[in-house]
C-alpha cells in the first residue's frame, strides 16, 4: 500500500530541485550574458595609439610658455634649449574608442617592462585623441637636473630615446602603456623635414590581461 504522504513529500524534493537547478542554469546564462555584454562594451571604448601616417596633415601645438612647434604625420618633433626639452608626437589612435592621455615618462635604454605609474609624469591637460583619426602626444622637460632631462639630451646626441605613454578610455579605465621610439633614422640625423622618425615597439595593458606570457 502506498504512503502518500511520503509520496508527495517526495514529488516535492524532486520538483524543488529541478527549479533549483533550472534557476542555477539560468543564472550561469546570466553571468555570461552579463560578462559578454561587457566586454562588448569595453571593446567599443579601447584605444591604441600608433605612430601617426606620414600622409597626415601638420599639426601645430603650443606649449604653456607660449612655444610652438610643428610635427609632420608619423615623426617627433624635437627642441632642446638649456631650460625646456620640448617633444611633440604625432600619434593615431587606431583603437575603437576615444584615447585620453594621462602621462609619459624616459625609460632607460634597454628596459623591457613598463616602470611602475608612480614614475610617469602627470601631462598638465588631459589630451584626446578621436579613434581612427590623429593626434599628438605633447611633452615638456623644465628640470635641466632631471633624469629625463639627461636621457633625452643624451639620446638627441646619439641615435635616439624611448618614451612611454600612459592613456586609457573615455571611462577612465582600460590603461595602456605604450612605448615609442623617437630615432634619428638611417643617416644618424633627423630626416629631410628636421624631424625624428616615430615609430612604436610594444604596449602593455594595465586593467586587462596581457597577450603575452
Amino acid at each position: 500500500m502506498f504512503d502518500w504522504v511520503q509520496l508527495a513529500d517526495l514529488g516535492t524534493a524532486v520538483g524543488t530541485t529541478a527549479l533549483a537547478i533550472a534557476t542555477f542554469g539560468a543564472t550561469r546564462s546570466a553571468n555570461r550574458s552579463a560578462r559578454f555584454a561587457e566586454r562588448a562594451l569595453l571593446e567599443g571604448l579601447r584605444p591604441i595609439l600608433l605612430p601617426s601616417n606620414w600622409s597626415d596633415p601638420v599639426q601645430k601645438v603650443r606649449y604653456q610658455d607660449g612655444k610652438w612647434l610643428a610635427v609632420h604625420g608619423g615623426h617627433a618633433a624635437l627642441e632642446i634649449t638649456d631650460e625646456t626639452i620640448y617633444l611633440l608626437l604625432a600619434v593615431r589612435n587606431a583603437g575603437s574608442g576615444v584615447a585620453i592621455l594621462h602621462g609619459w615618462h624616459l625609460p632607460e635604454s634597454g628596459e623591457t617592462e613598463p616602470s611602475p605609474l608612480s614614475e610617469f609624469h602627470r601631462l598638465t591637460r588631459d589630451i584626446y585623441v578621436p579613434t581612427n583619426d590623429p593626434g599628438f602626444c605633447q611633452v615638456a622637460i623644465r628640470d635641466p637636473q632631471s633624469t629625463d632631462f639627461a636621457r633625452a639630451r643624451e639620446g638627441a646626441a646619439a641615435d635616439g630615446f624611448l618614451i612611454d605613454v600612459l592613456y586609457g578610455d573615455a571611462e577612465g579605465t582600460q590603461r595602456v602603456v605604450s612605448r615609442f621610439s623617437v630615432s634619428s633614422g638611417p643617416t644618424g640625423h633627423p630626416d629631410d623635414s628636421g624631424e625624428w622618425l616615430l615609430a612604436v615597439a610594444r604596449h602593455w595593458n594595465l586593467d586587462l590581461p596581457t597577450p603575452r606570457s
